[in-house]
């Protein structure tokens, strides 16, 4: 078979499963079956306390997505040039403020002068806050104003950096905020520097989810879940690219908005570790948050927590009002 061939014949394959993906168990997929029935509607988790809303990471968002029902915060953590912990997710302040550089060039005080509302920018085009400056919000600050009984997930987005573990263990530490804190990022080499601290509770790493869920995609094989209370957390559409060496060179196949979160998945992650939570990032309409519903993940990152009250209210209309899944 020549290499194009073969090429064409493996991007096949996985166009195949995944267009199939949810709609029946594959023969080679293990026959698991959950340790628990779905929980009741999955939590709404507020994407940098909801961007779409209103400017990301600052109070004025997180406000916002506290009046809308959100369960759970999700923020985004870099450190200031003098050590403080401050909710901000790109490298240049110039994305989102009217500052320039990158955060951990200035000192908080410097940071908090700057609107990082100044480049949000509403339906007509405008730019509302730019009259009205939403600062940079301290991680201090951001965990005195939601509620104590509320989960926050904490997106460690400067590169891997002890001194910003430090700085915020420290803050976790002085609020008495270990318990209702997860820890993440998309670099794994944040992980071991958490390992002093046994508080800590930690996300399963990017690569090992990603992993997990293309074994079962491609290989039909559920590698299994950790064995300890958890969370995982992936997009729920992801553009793939898969690649093939040959004799006579590689072959690349792209595929576009391929759906990794199948009933098969749920059942592997949840077989082994009762305890392990799921969470879908990337849920953006009705049709998403009810599929999320049906497949029992335990919560969904939205954008907007304004949009995804209503979307929760038709799911649980149509589950007789119950608030748990048909």
């Amino acid at each position: 078979m020549t290499p194009l061939v073969r090429s064409f014949t493996l991007a096949t394959a996985l166009l195949g499963s995944l267009a199939a993906a949810g709609c029946a168990t594959h023969p080679r997929t293990p026959a698991l079956v959950p340790a628990q029935p779905p929980p009741a509607m999955p939590r709404v988790v507020a994407h940098r306390g909801g961007t779409a809303d209103a400017p990301e990471n600052t109070l004025l968002a997180i406000h916002s997505a506290l009046q809308n029902g959100a369960d759970a915060l999700w923020l985004s953590v870099q450190l200031s040039a003098d050590g403080v912990p401050v909710l901000y997710r790109p490298r240049d302040l110039s994305a989102l403020t009217e500052g320039k550089g990158l955060v951990a060039s200035l000192p908080v005080a410097r940071l908090q002068a700057l609107n990082a509302g100044y480049r949000f920018s509403d339906a007509n085009g405008g730019f509302p806050y730019r009259a009205r400056p939403q600062p940079i919000a301290r991680l201090d600050q951001a965990l005195a104003a939601i509620p104590r009984h509320l989960p926050v997930m904490l997106d460690m987005k400067a590169e891997p950096s002890a001194a910003l573990v430090q700085a915020v263990a420290a803050v976790l530490a002085r609020g008495n905020d270990w318990a209702r804190t997860w820890l993440y990022s998309t670099d794994a080499g944040y992980a071991p520097l958490w390992q002093p601290y046994p508080q800590a509770q930690v996300m399963e790493s990017r690569d090992a989810t990603r992993q997990r869920l293309l074994e079962l995609v491609l290989a039909q094989r559920c590698v299994a879940a950790p064995e300890a209370p958890g969370w995982a957390a992936f997009e729920l559409r992801r553009n793939l690219k898969v690649s093939e060496s040959f004799t006579l060179g590689k072959g690349h196949t792209a595929v576009s908005g391929a759906r990794l979160w199948t009933p098969e998945a749920m059942v592997c992650f949840r077989s082994h570790a009762p305890e392990f939570s799921v969470l879908w990032i990337g849920v953006g309409s009705e049709e998403d948050y009810k599929l999320a519903a049906d497949l029992g993940a335990d919560a969904v990152m939205v954008d907007s927590p304004r949009q995804a009250r209503a979307w929760r209210e038709a799911v649980k209309a149509v589950a007789g009002g119950s608030g748990h899944r048909p």
